[in-house]
């Protein structure tokens, strides 16, 4: 099957924690964990972090976190993945470079000054308490294969899969009829987020699923269910 490289958005709901030590001294560093880390924690000994989010001190482009990430990418021999990210927590917004790819948490202060010295500024220290709600929305570049009509998966995680629905949603319809769907389905422990995809005739409404060992039956059944709330 062939891989296919298409540009979007993410949002997802997720605890967030802060970073409070090996970055700059004084910045706003968050971390945003793997959604199924305790499964996935299983399978290895080391220790790294999943999603950072480098607060910067204002929005910034994707196209400049791109360039800069390809920089230090030849110039360090590292592999960052380096987006647009806001995350809104209570009333606040805040905007910044999400970066996977770190190996080691030891390792966020040297990469957080690799971006400093591409010129981005970042967000002085701010209070969070570990585990604080947040919506977070990432502009990312998605690897997807074609599974079956409108259902794609992810080459690099079998676990990970899209599929289209046919409007978009606000983020509370989406959370209404994703709890009600929770509550009325026999698939347990999957996580769900939502998202779009840019494409040359227009914007395509997705929904990303994770879970371990998922199926495409199960896939299948998750996205009846949400064909059936929003026909």
């Amino acid at each position: 099957m062939k891989i296919r490289e298409l540009i979007g958005k993410i949002t997802l709901q997720e605890n967030i924690s802060p970073i409070e030590r090996n970055k700059v001294s004084g910045t706003f560093v968050i971390h945003i964990p793997n959604p199924l880390a305790s499964y996935y924690s299983r399978f290895t000994e080391v220790n790294r972090p999943n999603s950072i989010v480098l607060v910067t001190k204002n929005p910034v482009s994707f196209e400049s976190i791109l360039r800069a990430s390809k920089i230090i990418n030849e110039k360090e021999n590292l592999g960052l993945n380096g987006a647009k990210c806001e995350v809104v927590i209570g009333s606040k917004k805040y905007y910044g470079i999400r970066v996977m790819g770190i190996d080691r948490y030891t390792n966020i202060d040297k990469v957080q000054q690799a971006y400093k010295a591409q010129g981005f500024d970042f967000h002085k220290s701010t209070r969070l308490a570990k585990g604080t709600d947040a919506i977070i929305t990432v502009n990312k570049f998605f690897n997807v294969l074609d599974i079956e009509d409108s259902v794609y998966q992810s080459p690099n995680n079998k676990d990970r899969y899209y599929f289209e629905v046919p409007r978009y949603m606000d983020w509370e319809e989406f959370r209404n009829i994703t709890f009600d769907i929770k509550n009325n389905i026999s698939i347990t422990n999957y996580d769900i987020a939502k998202g779009i995809l840019y494409e040359q005739d227009g914007i395509t409404d997705i929904l990303r699923v994770l879970k371990p060992n998922i199926s495409i039956d199960m896939v299948k059944k998750i996205r009846e269910k949400y064909l059936d709330r929003l026909s």
